[in-house]
């Protein structure tokens, strides 16, 4: 299919909200965006737009189902959202946009989603990971800042403000903060995974991160074989790419032309070199 600058890719029964920023995935690199777990194509801004622009690459960036303009999700998640996202969303995703080489850029949930990605697929088309204030694990800080978010959406105008971006704005509240407050979910580890990614991941981290501790990248460090650059950004917490986005913008680009400048047309048809493990 021919990629429009947005608009919608059905997969299924899923209709999920697109933007395609630059070259196709068959003239250039593609950096695909997954984003954190109340987001979506809009609540990225203009930072899709300036990383293309910075590393000449398309940049891919869509709303998982439940989020955005995307179709709602069946509620309550399944507390497995995030593994099917990575095994079962994204092969049909790429499939369908052709993506032949690149990197995937995640936040949060979107960067867990790429961890489980990179770490259950063997694709050789992701030659490395940008993973922004990545979970790999629950912790009691994240837990509570969750819980504090529940109330808010209850009791302040929360939910009047996420109205803004998402079109069934109760099926993304509760899809996300549901799945992350069920009791069982303080089990959610996918420490695993890491051990089998074999691309060079980036880690960018806000000091002052709510949801999550240096412990989450201390994991990762002690379980990855392969290369992991951690960037601490001081006076940042969960969103680092809107609250420091020129040192977000800048750490990320110089790994991305690293990764990306010596790889050259013809090297990969579209759709080949993916396989589970």
């Amino acid at each position: 299919m021919t990629l429009a600058d947005q608009g919608f890719l059905d997969l299924g029964s899923m209709r999920l909200e697109y933007r395609m920023i630059g070259p196709r995935p068959e003239a250039a690199p593609t950096i695909v965006m997954l984003h954190e777990g109340l987001g979506c194509v809009g609540l990225w801004g203009d930072f899709p737009d300036r990383l293309q622009a910075a590393t000449g690459a398309g940049v891919f960036v869509y709303s998982r189902a439940g989020y955005g303009k995307s179709s709602p999700v069946k509620l309550p998640r399944p507390l497995t959202f995030m593994h099917e996202e990575a095994r079962d969303v994204l092969p049909l995703l790429f499939d369908a946009i052709g993506f032949r080489r690149g990197l995937l850029v995640g936040h949060s949930d979107g960067a867990s989603i790429a961890a489980i990605y990179a770490g259950t697929v063997q694709d050789h088309r992701v030659r490395g990971l940008v993973l922004i204030a990545p979970h790999f694990f629950t912790e009691d800080l994240g837990l509570a800042e969750i819980a504090r978010a529940r109330e808010a959406y209850r009791s302040t105008d929360l939910r009047e403000k996420l109205k803004r971006w998402h079109a069934d704005v109760d099926n993304a509240f509760k899809g996300w903060n549901d799945a992350w407050l069920d009791p069982q979910f303080r089990n959610w580890d996918i420490t695993e995974v890491l051990a089998y990614i074999r691309v060079p991941i980036l880690i960018v981290q806000g000091e002052d991160d709510q949801y999550g501790t240096v412990r989450q990248i201390e994991v990762a460090k002690e379980e990855c074989y392969c290369p992991v650059d951690v960037v601490l950004l001081p006076g940042a917490r969960h969103a680092p790419h809107r609250e420091a986005p020129a040192a977000t913008l800048g750490v990320i680009c110089d790994f991305a032309n690293r990764l990306l400048r010596d790889h050259h047309e013809g090297e990969l048809t579209a759709g080949a070199g993916a396989a589970r493990m």
